[in-house]
């Protein structure tokens, strides 16, 4: 996994987004832990099964759609379909050998 610090990627309050399989990490953050790692992995997983292009489209319409539903941008992206699969497992360093394909449909 290639892992890029940037002064601009992500956004501050985040340590790391998952842009096409790279990881890009706060310039200030002292490194990136399993748990983050794991976290990304999980992304990771899901583009290639979205076709990277059908990940990001669905990634921005159901941020959109709970953005308007709750009204606040964090609560939003925290109950992306996405977001919920990857923080209920970043703490199992083994949950991508046991995961099956598309399980983030569960957190619909």
């Amino acid at each position: 996994m290639k892992i890029v610090y940037s002064n601009f990627l992500p956004v501050k309050g985040f340590r790391a987004i998952n842009l096409f399989g790279v990881i890009f990490a706060r310039k200030e953050e002292p490194g990136l832990d399993e748990r983050i790692l794991t976290h990304e992995s999980v992304h990771t997983q899901q583009i290639v099964e979205l076709l990277v292009v059908g990940f990001y489209l669905w990634y921005i319409m159901e941020w959109t759609f709970r953005w308007i539903r709750y009204k606040d941008g964090y609560t939003a992206y925290r109950n992306i379909c996405f977001e919920r699969e990857a923080y209920d497992n970043d703490t199992n360093p083994l949950y991508l050998k046991q995961r099956r394909r598309y399980a983030f449909m569960k957190y619909l």
